[in-house]
């Protein structure tokens, strides 16, 4: 189908304000002017920061807790970003319609950065701030039985690495939106949607490297699609975009999960472009979208749904 109208009009923006030699800095920067003015946010949920163990230090997190939900599901959530950009702040209203659409709370982590902490920095403090949310479940209000965990982007690849790690442990459930999955891939999308939509090529590459020398070879640690054995991972839910460059990347992860005997309900939302999820009122389909998402990975947390709730475009 053609792109969203709204998509096409927030594209063209960002083709008139695009500034190819943007500073790491200043690509930040942009990443937190556009989260403010996506303008996401959802009513009846309350938050508060966190302090976690780290790996090699104390690690900030943001509890969100929709009201009612008190003992329930619970999501340990990695935000997006390229490993390089992102926080707390940026996903915080994606965090919020989750949690609220949802009626599950929320962990977000503000795992570590490239170029500052190379990879495998952000999947160790990945690692680290799930065991700690499983071992303390209860005191952060979740239902230790009924954790899952998820992300969007890098952040999904992040989550999906978690649950290859910690296979059987305590992740009932994965949530992965728009997932990086295989940063060495050269997939179809990957080539038709490499410029101009949003996430580029180049950037995918720029972050890449900016991720230092433990990500120059393909590994599974940093591409969870490498991974050979996925036999006994939690049942996944995986949302891609129809004009992505990692669109097929979630779509061939879902398959190898379904060969594996892994339940895998993938949906590829038509029109809709990278982070479609967080652009709030730039593009007014992508929060109730965001929410159907929630409330279906609800119901998968509580053992109620199989299948998608969203049809799948071609």
């Amino acid at each position: 189908m053609p792109l969203d109208p709204h998509v096409s009009r927030f594209l063209d923006m960002m083709a008139l304000g695009r500034a190819d030699g943007l500073t790491l800095d200043g690509r930040r920067g942009a990443i937190r002017g556009l989260a403010r003015l996506a303008g996401l946010t959802a009513e009846g949920v309350g938050s508060c920061d966190l302090v976690l163990p780290g790996p090699t230090g104390p690690l900030a997190a943001r509890l969100y807790a929709p009201e009612g939900c008190e003992g329930g599901p619970g999501l340990v959530y990695l935000h997006g970003g390229g490993l390089v950009t992102g926080d707390l702040d940026t996903h915080n209203g994606i965090c919020r319609v989750l949690a609220a659409a949802g009626s599950f709370r929320v962990v977000s982590i503000d795992y570590r950065l490239a170029p500052e902490h190379p990879f495998p920095a952000a999947l160790d403090d990945a690692l680290a701030a799930t065991d700690w949310v499983a071992a303390h479940a209860n005191e952060v209000g979740i239902d230790p039985a009924r954790l899952g965990i998820g992300g969007d982007s890098a952040g999904a690849g992040l989550a999906a690495r978690v649950c290859q790690e910690r296979r059987g442990g305590a992740i009932r459930a994965q949530l992965l939106i728009c997932p990086v999955l295989d940063v060495h891939g050269a997939r179809a999308s990957r080539r038709d949607f490499a410029r101009g939509y949003f996430l580029d090529e180049a950037t995918i590459q720029g972050d890449l490297a900016a991720c230092g020398p433990a990500a120059a070879a393909p590994s599974p640690r940093l591409s969870p699609l490498r991974e050979a054995d996925l036999t006994g991972l939690p049942p996944a839910r995986i949302h891609t975009a129809e004009f992505d460059p990692v669109r097929d990347e979630g779509a061939a992860y879902a398959e190898r999960l379904e060969r594996a005997g892994v339940g895998a309900a993938h949906t590829c939302h038509g029109g809709m472009i990278h982070f479609f999820y967080g652009l709030g009122r730039l593009v007014p389909r992508g929060q109730p979208i965001l929410s159907a998402i929630a409330r279906d990975f609800g119901e998968c947390l509580r053992g109620a749904s199989t299948r998608p709730i969203l049809p799948a475009h071609p």
